[in-house]
Parts: structure tokens; sequence; C-alpha cells
């Protein structure tokens, strides 16, 4: 028989709300906190399974919505399910694809009964509901799935206690529709930027039998202030023997930031997305390896850093490899960004298993240099206008 999900909590940190857990799942145990890539289409982008092991990552991420449209979860229930039709033996969560289908400019129809949206493929028309987007997740067969929510992005307070509520509708029409006992459905709190929604949805999830708590829409464009003032409000009103994930974050500064205020799981397309435009991440900040400064810099990327990238090539083939197009230059970026986030995960672990969380926090952002706000704000619109496609 699998194991069933369990979230165990062994030690909480002394003066922040940083917590350092293990959740097991029958496809292994996962050391929290943690950061999974995202592998939407069920590959982590231009790496195969054994490089994002080597990386040191003990679970991905993967989406519903995508992987209904193509290739069909019929078709990848009759292959063996998720974790064999991607060689992945290791942890799988799938998100229900709310923010993707709200994201979407075709949309046909929102109402109680579910989503009707016209395919981003090939434009033949579905409607999603909460029951659908369990069945779905349920043939996928991912360790943890994630409920059918009505994201929150950017609306005013009308529109996103609207959203509110009909998540918290299909919250309960989601727990219904779950038959799977191996797999761990977790809820997810919306309300906007209004801390009193946010506080209420928290709390209302919370009288829900959810394995697990994600917190969606605070990674949609909002300024980073407002998305800690939200977090702030929510995590108190979330069970503390439940794990908490906030989906959709991944910058460095940003894991500290959610660590220290008890989230429990991340995951992002960040190191992915910036590894292919040839943005890597380094103990100091960003690099952009495009610039012509590193044109004939022979140093790796991050002399800190033990992954196969910085072990064997300079920052100056790297950038000779963008600069021709060549294939290698984005696995390779990848293959950093990905150990950068985990090795970086694994250190916070340590931190507060040691009672020194908040003296690495206090080091690693006093060298950190984070992208400018503005230029953030600018990019995260840029880059859910293109998934709205």
């Amino acid at each position: 028989m699998q194991t069933p999900f369990r979230f165990t909590i062994h030690k909480q940190d002394r003066s922040t709300r940083a917590r350092l857990g293990r959740m097991d799942t029958p496809h292994g145990a996962v050391e929290t906190p943690v950061f999974a890539p995202v592998g939407t289409q069920a590959t982590v982008k231009t790496l195969t399974p054994r490089q994002v092991e080597e990386t040191g990552a003990s679970m991905v991420l993967a989406n519903a919505f995508h992987l209904y449209l193509r290739p069909g979860a019929e078709t990848v229930a009759r292959l063996g399910g998720l974790h064999r039709f991607m060689a992945w033996p290791h942890p799988v969560l799938t998100d229900s694809g709310g923010f993707q289908v709200f994201s979407l400019e075709n949309l046909r129809r929102v109402n109680d009964e579910g989503v009707l949206f016209r395919s981003p493929i090939d434009g033949s028309e579905h409607l999603m509901t909460p029951e659908k987007a369990i069945e779905v997740e349920e043939l996928l067969g991912a360790d943890i799935i994630m409920a059918f929510d009505q994201c929150s992005l950017p609306l005013d307070r009308a529109q996103a206690e609207e959203a509110m509520r009909r998540t918290h509708q299909w919250a309960e029409r989601c727990l219904v529709a779950h038959k799977r006992p191996d797999q761990a459905l977790f809820g997810i709190v919306q309300g906007g930027a209004y801390a009193d929604l946010r506080v209420e949805s928290a709390y209302t999830l919370s009288e829900m039998p959810f394995a697990g708590y994600g917190i969606g829409g605070l990674s949609v464009g909002e300024p980073k202030e407002l998305m800690w003032q939200m977090l702030e409000v929510t995590v108190p009103c979330l069970p503390a023997t439940r794990p908490r994930y906030l989906m959709g974050v991944g910058a460095p500064e940003d894991l500290f930031e959610g660590v220290s205020r008890g989230i429990d799981l991340f995951d992002s397309v960040l190191p992915t997305r910036l590894a292919r435009n040839g943005a890597v991440f380094t103990r100091h900040g960003r690099l952009n390896l495009r610039n012509a400064q590193f044109a004939t810099d022979p140093a790796p990327i991050d002399e800190h850093c033990g992954c196969y990238t910085c072990q064997h090539f300079s920052r100056a083939y790297l950038r000779h490899l963008l600069q021709a197009g060549e294939v290698l230059g984005l696995v390779l970026n990848t293959i950093h960004n990905v150990t950068f986030l985990v090795g970086l995960m694994a250190e916070i672990r340590a931190a507060i298993a040691e009672d020194r969380f908040a003296s690495l926090k206090e080091s690693f952002l006093a060298e950190y240099t984070p992208v400018e706000e503005e230029v953030r704000l600018r990019s995260a619109e840029l880059y859910r206008r293109r998934r709205s496609m």
C-alpha cells in the first residue's frame, strides 16, 4: 500500500515563523522548506529528469491545465501516470490551472458552475469545473494536487470578494470530488490585495479538511511589500500542522522573506525562464551573461557554486553559447539557476536546524542585490500577458 501524505514539523525557529519539516508522499519524502522547479508540460525546460535530480531537487511541479489540453489526462493515465510518463520517480505536485485559465484572453464565461474557455492550442471550447479539474488531476496521478480556484489577478474589491467566495464554493466541491487517498489535496487562499479578505479566506479554508494550503494570487505583478503584508495576515490564520505553499514565488530574496513568515513550499518558473534569457543567479545578485563585459571573463558564474556548470565552464564560454544561439547555453544556465535555488533552500534548512536562520538571512541579503522593483513589476506584467496568449 502506498504511503499516505503526512507533514511533520521538526523544529520551529526561535525568532521568526520559519520552521523545519518534512512532507512524506507515496513517491518519497520532501524536506521543508523547499523550492520545487516547475515542469509545466511535464518537463523542466531544457533539462532531463536525471539533470533535475543532479540539481538536488526533491520534487517538481507540473500543470494540469496544460496537460489536459495536450496530450490529454487520459493519455498520461494510459501510459502509467505522470511519474512514469515523465520518468520522474520522485514527488510531483500539479497545479489545477486556475491561474492559467483566468489569464486567458479568450475566456467565454465565468460563473458558479465553472469556466468556459477556448483552447489556446486549437480553439476548441472547454468547460472547466472543480469536478473536472479533480478528475484531470486524479488521472495524472501527482502526489499533491491543488483545488480549482478563481485566481484574483489585480481586481477591485468587489471582484476580489466575488472570486474569493467562488473559490470557497469550488474548494468544497473539489473535496467532494476527490476520491484518491494516495493524493493530498491542497486548498488555495485568495482575497486579492485586501487583508480582511485574505483573513476570511484563510479561516474559511482552514475549516475544510485539506492536507495543506496554497496561498495564491500574490505573485501576479503587485509590489513585493504588499505581498509580504498579505502573508503577515494570512499565515497566522492557517493551521500550524499543515504545510503552507506560496505559489509562483522563487526569487532568492523572496525565499528568505517567505520562509521567515512560515512558508514551507515555493515554486516558480523564474530560474528556468531567466536561464533561457541569459540571466543567472549569484550570491551578489543576477548577472546578464549577454552583456559584453563577460566576453572574456574566465570566472565561473558563482565561485561558491558546486553545480556542473560552475565547475566546468566560464562566463565567457556561456556568453559565447548564448550569442551563437546554442541550446547548450540554455541547458547550462538552467542547471546553475535551479541548483542555486535548491541549494539555497538546503542552506536555509540547515540554518533553521542550527538556530541561525536570522543571521543567514541577514548576511545573504546584505550581499545580494535584488532586481529593482520597477523592472520586476514591468517584467511580471509582460510575463502575465504572454501566459494569457
